[in-house]
């Protein structure tokens, strides 16, 4: 697919931004001190306009510089359990594969984590306010968490702060698979 030209993707974002905050033209050169001509140029795609301008630009509206050119996020990503390289520790029987990665606006990360049969996984305390999240999916799993032990069947969840120590325990004789959903603090 072809890289849109960068003065087209300015005059689609900067219309974009005008429209999401109902302003017309004329106030967004009120705002800017960018004439309302120049600002018809630069959303149709007809002026390339200088860093100057797109500075005012971005000061009056108060905006960052790169929101006039940052890619407009997917409506659909699709993650490929296939494509994903895991974490591993346990000799290879404790697998996270990062199935959706961080997002900076969203503040989570999704793991999809395997373990063996008989396997143990000791987690250190993480950061204060992480919050973690645990969705079965097969098998059994037992997590401690201050000495106390929650055990988790298919389909189960368990929500907990992560600030902790926290021991992940397949005692079964087969192979456990479940989500963890990993919550970070703003």
């Amino acid at each position: 697919m072809e890289h849109e030209q960068i003065h087209k993707k300015i005059g689609k974002s900067l219309q974009a931004i005008r429209k999401a905050r109902s302003l017309s033209l004329d106030q967004v050169a009120e705002l800017t001190g960018v004439s309302k001509a120049m600002l018809g140029q630069i959303e149709r795609g007809d002026s390339n306009p200088t860093i100057s301008i797109l500075w005012k630009i971005v000061n009056g509206l108060r905006i960052s510089f790169t929101s006039l050119i940052e890619e407009e996020p997917a409506k659909v990503t699709h993650f490929r359990f296939e494509n994903l390289e895991p974490f591993v520790e346990e000799e290879g029987r404790y697998r996270a594969f990062p199935l959706v990665p961080f997002d900076q606006q969203k503040r989570f990360e999704i793991y999809t984590v395997e373990m063996e049969a008989n396997c143990t996984h000791i987690s250190e305390p993480h950061n204060e306010g992480i919050e973690e999240y645990i969705l079965m999916m097969q098998g059994e799993l037992d997590i401690t968490i201050q000495q106390k032990t929650y055990t988790l069947k298919v389909g189960d969840a368990l929500r907990f702060t992560a600030d902790q120590s926290h021991i992940y325990t397949n005692k079964t004789d087969q192979k456990t698979m479940y989500h963890n959903i990993i919550l970070y603090p703003s």
